[in-house]
Protein backbone atom coordinates (compact mmCIF):
# COMPACT_ATOMS: atom_id res chain seq x y z
CA UNK A 1 0.00 0.00 0.00
CA UNK A 2 3.27 2.10 0.77
CA UNK A 3 4.75 1.49 -3.01
CA UNK A 4 7.47 0.00 -1.64
CA UNK A 5 9.75 -1.76 -4.00
CA UNK A 6 11.29 -5.63 -3.09
CA UNK A 7 14.22 -4.56 -1.98
CA UNK A 8 12.27 -1.72 -0.08
CA UNK A 9 10.49 -4.79 1.59
CA UNK A 10 12.96 -6.68 2.68
CA UNK A 11 14.67 -3.87 4.28
CA UNK A 12 11.88 -2.69 6.21
CA UNK A 13 11.70 -6.42 6.97
CA UNK A 14 15.04 -6.69 8.54
CA UNK A 15 14.88 -3.48 10.27
CA UNK A 16 11.67 -4.41 11.61
CA UNK A 17 13.03 -7.85 12.94
CA UNK A 18 16.26 -5.69 14.44
CA UNK A 19 13.62 -3.45 16.34
CA UNK A 20 11.65 -6.44 17.82
CA UNK A 21 14.94 -7.71 19.87
CA UNK A 22 15.74 -3.99 21.02
CA UNK A 23 12.01 -3.59 22.37
CA UNK A 24 11.53 -4.10 26.21
CA UNK A 25 9.47 -7.10 27.25
CA UNK A 26 5.65 -5.91 28.32
CA UNK A 27 5.68 -2.99 24.98
CA UNK A 28 2.39 -2.61 23.89
CA UNK A 29 1.58 -3.52 20.03
CA UNK A 30 0.73 0.20 19.31
CA UNK A 31 4.20 0.92 20.38
CA UNK A 32 5.56 -1.49 17.81
CA UNK A 33 3.41 0.02 15.49
CA UNK A 34 4.11 3.27 16.08
CA UNK A 35 8.12 2.43 14.80
CA UNK A 36 7.32 0.35 12.14
CA UNK A 37 5.23 2.74 10.48
CA UNK A 38 7.19 5.74 11.07
CA UNK A 39 10.03 3.40 8.90
CA UNK A 40 8.02 2.54 6.77
CA UNK A 41 6.43 6.08 5.73
CA UNK A 42 10.43 7.07 6.02
CA UNK A 43 11.43 4.00 3.62
CA UNK A 44 8.94 4.86 0.90
CA UNK A 45 8.09 8.60 1.02
CA UNK A 46 4.26 7.74 1.55
CA UNK A 47 3.13 10.37 4.37
CA UNK A 48 -0.60 8.25 4.20
CA UNK A 49 -0.95 4.94 3.10
CA UNK A 50 -3.99 4.22 3.91
CA UNK A 51 -5.46 7.34 2.41
CA UNK A 52 -7.63 5.73 -0.09
CA UNK A 53 -9.05 2.96 1.95
CA UNK A 54 -10.15 5.54 4.78
CA UNK A 55 -12.14 7.92 2.31
CA UNK A 56 -13.72 4.43 0.82
CA UNK A 57 -14.38 3.75 4.78
CA UNK A 58 -15.85 6.95 5.19
CA UNK A 59 -18.19 7.06 2.05
CA UNK A 60 -19.08 3.53 2.90
CA UNK A 61 -20.43 4.57 6.19
CA UNK A 62 -22.15 7.93 5.56
CA UNK A 63 -24.11 6.09 2.94
CA UNK A 64 -25.46 4.01 5.37
CA UNK A 65 -26.09 6.69 8.05
CA UNK A 66 -29.88 7.55 7.02
CA UNK A 67 -30.45 3.20 7.55
CA UNK A 68 -28.55 4.09 10.97
CA UNK A 69 -30.57 6.60 11.67
CA UNK A 70 -34.18 5.27 10.93
CA UNK A 71 -32.32 2.42 13.57
CA UNK A 72 -31.69 4.97 16.61
CA UNK A 73 -35.19 7.02 16.32
CA UNK A 74 -37.20 3.67 16.26
CA UNK A 75 -35.47 2.60 19.41
CA UNK A 76 -36.97 2.24 22.87
CA UNK A 77 -33.28 2.46 24.15
CA UNK A 78 -31.09 4.93 22.06
CA UNK A 79 -28.17 5.15 24.25
CA UNK A 80 -27.98 1.34 24.43
CA UNK A 81 -28.50 1.03 20.56
CA UNK A 82 -25.95 3.91 19.68
CA UNK A 83 -23.58 2.22 21.70
CA UNK A 84 -24.05 -0.73 19.82
CA UNK A 85 -23.65 0.92 16.64
CA UNK A 86 -20.39 2.46 17.50
CA UNK A 87 -18.77 -0.85 18.81
CA UNK A 88 -19.95 -2.57 15.37
CA UNK A 89 -18.38 0.66 13.94
CA UNK A 90 -14.88 -0.46 14.80
CA UNK A 91 -15.00 -3.52 12.20
CA UNK A 92 -13.58 -0.98 9.85
CA UNK A 93 -9.54 -1.73 10.86
CA UNK A 94 -7.22 -2.32 8.14
CA UNK A 95 -4.77 -3.75 10.53
CA UNK A 96 -6.07 -7.08 12.54
CA UNK A 97 -8.93 -7.32 10.48
CA UNK A 98 -10.24 -5.81 6.76
CA UNK A 99 -12.44 -8.74 5.61
CA UNK A 100 -16.22 -7.89 7.02
CA UNK A 101 -19.54 -7.00 4.94
CA UNK A 102 -20.38 -3.65 7.37
CA UNK A 103 -24.20 -3.96 7.43
CA UNK A 104 -23.80 -7.80 8.53
CA UNK A 105 -21.89 -6.62 11.21
CA UNK A 106 -24.18 -4.20 12.05
CA UNK A 107 -27.13 -6.20 12.41
CA UNK A 108 -24.76 -8.75 14.19
CA UNK A 109 -23.94 -6.52 17.34
CA UNK A 110 -27.49 -4.76 17.82
CA UNK A 111 -28.36 -8.26 18.11
CA UNK A 112 -25.47 -9.94 19.93
CA UNK A 113 -25.05 -10.00 23.94
CA UNK A 114 -22.25 -7.63 25.20
CA UNK A 115 -19.84 -9.99 26.51
CA UNK A 116 -18.84 -7.70 29.28
CA UNK A 117 -21.47 -5.05 29.70
CA UNK A 118 -20.63 -1.94 31.83
CA UNK A 119 -23.14 0.18 30.31
CA UNK A 120 -25.16 0.66 33.47
CA UNK A 121 -22.43 2.00 34.86
CA UNK A 122 -21.61 4.79 31.96
CA UNK A 123 -25.27 5.48 32.46
CA UNK A 124 -24.18 6.29 36.31
CA UNK A 125 -20.96 7.97 35.44
CA UNK A 126 -22.94 10.08 32.39
CA UNK A 127 -25.37 11.41 35.46
CA UNK A 128 -22.58 13.02 37.09
CA UNK A 129 -20.32 14.69 34.86
CA UNK A 130 -20.61 17.94 32.67
CA UNK A 131 -18.24 16.69 29.78
CA UNK A 132 -16.75 14.06 27.90
CA UNK A 133 -13.28 13.36 26.62
CA UNK A 134 -13.73 10.83 23.11
CA UNK A 135 -10.95 8.92 21.92
CA UNK A 136 -11.34 7.59 18.56
CA UNK A 137 -10.00 4.56 16.83
CA UNK A 138 -10.43 4.47 12.56
CA UNK A 139 -11.67 6.47 9.84
CA UNK A 140 -14.95 5.74 9.01
CA UNK A 141 -15.64 4.18 12.75
CA UNK A 142 -15.79 7.93 12.86
CA UNK A 143 -19.20 8.07 11.42
CA UNK A 144 -20.58 5.89 13.65
CA UNK A 145 -19.29 7.83 16.42
CA UNK A 146 -21.09 10.81 15.38
CA UNK A 147 -24.36 8.95 16.10
CA UNK A 148 -23.22 8.42 19.86
CA UNK A 149 -21.95 11.79 20.35
CA UNK A 150 -25.46 12.77 18.93
CA UNK A 151 -27.31 10.62 21.35
CA UNK A 152 -24.83 11.56 24.13
CA UNK A 153 -26.39 13.66 26.99
CA UNK A 154 -23.37 15.75 27.44
CA UNK A 155 -20.73 17.66 25.25
CA UNK A 156 -18.07 16.34 23.99
CA UNK A 157 -14.66 16.91 22.84
CA UNK A 158 -13.49 14.28 20.20
CA UNK A 159 -9.28 13.41 20.27
CA UNK A 160 -7.86 12.52 16.89
CA UNK A 161 -4.04 11.52 15.44
CA UNK A 162 -1.90 14.69 14.94
CA UNK A 163 -1.10 12.81 11.42
CA UNK A 164 -1.71 9.65 10.03
CA UNK A 165 -0.85 5.81 11.43
CA UNK A 166 -2.90 2.77 9.58
CA UNK A 167 -6.66 3.56 9.37
CA UNK A 168 -6.48 5.66 12.72
CA UNK A 169 -8.50 8.98 12.18
CA UNK A 170 -6.88 12.21 12.15
CA UNK A 171 -8.69 15.93 12.07
CA UNK A 172 -9.36 15.51 8.01
CA UNK A 173 -11.02 12.08 8.43
CA UNK A 174 -13.27 13.36 11.79
CA UNK A 175 -13.99 16.64 9.43
CA UNK A 176 -15.32 14.05 6.40
CA UNK A 177 -17.26 12.22 8.65
CA UNK A 178 -18.57 15.33 9.97
CA UNK A 179 -17.50 15.36 13.69
CA UNK A 180 -17.01 18.77 14.05
CA UNK A 181 -20.97 19.62 13.66
CA UNK A 182 -21.60 17.75 17.20
CA UNK A 183 -18.30 17.86 18.62
CA UNK A 184 -14.91 20.01 19.31
CA UNK A 185 -12.28 17.92 17.46
CA UNK A 186 -8.74 18.08 18.76
CA UNK A 187 -5.40 16.18 18.28
CA UNK A 188 -3.66 14.09 21.07
CA UNK A 189 -0.32 15.59 19.23
CA UNK A 190 0.63 11.73 18.31
CA UNK A 191 0.85 9.64 15.09
CA UNK A 192 0.47 6.35 18.05
CA UNK A 193 -1.96 3.80 16.78
CA UNK A 194 -3.41 3.88 20.57
CA UNK A 195 -3.01 6.51 23.28
CA UNK A 196 0.63 6.22 24.45
CA UNK A 197 0.01 8.97 26.88
CA UNK A 198 4.54 10.03 27.39
CA UNK A 199 4.13 10.32 23.76
CA UNK A 200 1.23 12.86 23.51
CA UNK A 201 0.95 16.41 23.44
CA UNK A 202 1.19 18.59 27.32
CA UNK A 203 -2.55 20.26 26.07
CA UNK A 204 -3.51 16.55 25.62
CA UNK A 205 -2.31 14.82 28.80
CA UNK A 206 -3.79 17.96 30.36
CA UNK A 207 -7.10 17.30 29.20
CA UNK A 208 -6.39 13.46 29.53
CA UNK A 209 -5.84 13.40 33.45
CA UNK A 210 -8.65 16.51 34.31
CA UNK A 211 -11.48 14.43 32.22
CA UNK A 212 -14.49 13.24 34.03
CA UNK A 213 -15.57 10.64 31.45
CA UNK A 214 -13.18 8.98 29.38
CA UNK A 215 -14.75 6.87 25.92
CA UNK A 216 -11.81 4.92 24.58
CA UNK A 217 -12.62 3.24 21.16
CA UNK A 218 -10.86 0.05 19.76
CA UNK A 219 -8.07 -2.10 21.03
CA UNK A 220 -4.99 0.12 20.46
CA UNK A 221 -6.65 2.55 23.29
CA UNK A 222 -7.59 -0.23 25.20
CA UNK A 223 -4.03 -1.65 24.82
CA UNK A 224 -2.19 1.27 25.60
CA UNK A 225 -4.61 2.44 27.89
CA UNK A 226 -6.21 -0.52 30.38
CA UNK A 227 -3.77 -0.64 32.98
CA UNK A 228 -4.05 3.46 33.28
CA UNK A 229 -6.07 4.81 36.26
CA UNK A 230 -9.06 6.86 35.30
CA UNK A 231 -12.77 7.39 34.62
CA UNK A 232 -12.25 4.97 31.35
CA UNK A 233 -14.88 3.31 29.58
CA UNK A 234 -13.59 0.63 26.63
CA UNK A 235 -15.77 0.40 23.81
CA UNK A 236 -14.49 -2.22 21.12
CA UNK A 237 -14.77 -5.49 19.25
CA UNK A 238 -12.40 -7.92 20.19
CA UNK A 239 -10.57 -9.02 17.04
CA UNK A 240 -7.28 -10.87 18.13
CA UNK A 241 -7.04 -13.99 20.29
CA UNK A 242 -5.04 -11.45 22.48
CA UNK A 243 -7.25 -9.19 23.42
CA UNK A 244 -9.62 -12.00 23.79
CA UNK A 245 -7.66 -13.59 26.26
CA UNK A 246 -7.00 -10.28 28.14
CA UNK A 247 -10.36 -9.39 28.35
CA UNK A 248 -11.62 -12.69 28.91
CA UNK A 249 -14.41 -12.59 25.81
CA UNK A 250 -14.27 -14.51 22.83
CA UNK A 251 -13.05 -13.20 19.25
CA UNK A 252 -16.23 -11.20 17.38
CA UNK A 253 -17.45 -10.14 21.26
CA UNK A 254 -18.75 -6.60 21.23
CA UNK A 255 -17.71 -4.78 24.81
CA UNK A 256 -18.29 -2.23 27.01
CA UNK A 257 -15.91 -1.77 29.41
CA UNK A 258 -15.07 -0.14 32.90
CA UNK A 259 -11.13 0.60 33.51
CA UNK A 260 -9.86 1.37 36.60
CA UNK A 261 -11.23 4.00 38.45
Amino acid sequence: MAGATSHQQQEIVRKTLALLQQMPEGVTPPEIGTKVHKMVREMTGAHDPYQQVKQVATEQALAMLPELRTLLDASEHPLETALRLSIAGNIIDFGPNSDYELGEVVERILAADLAVDDTQRLRDKLSEVNKILYLSDNAGETVFDRLLIETLPKPVTYVVRSGPVINDATMADALAAGIDQVAEVISNGTQDPGTILSNCSPSFQTAFRSAELILAKGMGNYETLSGVPGPIFFLLQVKCPVISQDIGAPVGSPIVLQGSA
